[in-house]
């Protein structure tokens, strides 16, 4: 195999790799419409052990229970609001990809932000000690 060609598919097994990670077929429900709202569902929560990956995306094991549970509160007739607030209720905020925007999140949200101006003003003093 030539280099190139190597190169190639070394890229093409890295980038098929998150598509073989997730759902098996097990996990499917049988009803097209409740298996879709729960693949949208799993879209926006995150994977508690994964960074910052959505559980629909990872292969964990403890993705795979909350895809599991997310798909049992489903099918025992929760509507989206209720089954995200059963699993938020017991995971925290955190198992949301997009949080609130309440003071116990603050942080998530404005640390970056917060970061990002104290590193701008610890460079601003550096060049002004350095005049």
């Amino acid at each position: 195999m030539t280099r190139p060609a190597a190169i190639l598919a070394l890229l093409l097994a890295l980038l098929s790799a998150p598509a073989m990670a997730a759902l098996d077929a097990s996990e499917m429900l049988a009803d097209p419409a409740l298996e879709a709202r729960a693949r949208a569902l799993a879209k926006g929560l995150r994977c508690v052990v994964c960074q910052n990956q959505s559980i629909d995306d990872s292969g964990a094991d403890l993705a795979r229970d909350l895809r599991r549970s997310l798909r049992a509160r489903l099918l025992a007739g929760d509507s989206d609001e209720e089954a995200l607030a059963y699993l938020t209720h017991r995971y925290g905020d955190y198992v949301l990809l997009d949080p609130p925007l309440k003071p116990a999140t603050w942080a998530l949200w404005f640390a970056p932000a917060g970061f990002a101006v104290l590193a701008l003003l610890l460079v601003v003093r550096y060049f002004r000690r350095r005049e």
